[in-house]
């Protein structure tokens, strides 16, 4: 009796660890591929970027880009994409963080850090640079 105890006991902790979350995403990923329409942005399940353009029921035409566009059913969605305005804020951000990154690198670096050029070493590479056919000996 011990041992059905248990045994139903470990069936409901797979059932709540696994299964169950399982199929809440899958709802999930179904109502989002279902509430997708005309003007959304998708990934597909080739990894293709596209939106759409026309939607009637399970099936729907996505544009490619350049005048291409693909029929395809909803089951081909991967997943629907944000709006662009959201990823327009996060560039502008980026931006204005490398802009700043910049601008401290132009401050530490300063010109007398160059290196200083010996006449022996100037001559060297000057001689090098005039005869074309020493390139080919190195």
């Amino acid at each position: 009796m011990e041992i059905l105890i248990v045994m139903v006991l470990v069936l409901v902790v797979l059932y709540v660890v696994t299964i169950r979350p399982q199929r809440q995403r899958q709802q999930q990923q179904q109502s989002m591929v279902d509430k997708a329409g005309v003007g959304d942005d998708v990934l597909t399940q080739g990894g293709i970027y596209g939106t759409i353009t026309q939607a009637e029921g399970d099936d729907i035409v996505v544009d490619l880009g350049n005048s291409l566009e693909v029929h395809m059913t909803r089951r081909g969605i991967a997943a629907v994409l944000p709006p662009e305005e959201e990823e327009e804020a996060d560039e502008a951000e980026e931006d204005e963080i490398d802009a700043e990154a910049e601008e401290v690198l132009d401050a530490e670096v300063e010109p007398d850090d160059e290196a200083s050029v010996s006449a022996e070493e100037e001559a060297v590479t000057s001689a090098a640079d005039a005869d074309p056919a020493a390139a080919d000996r190195r």
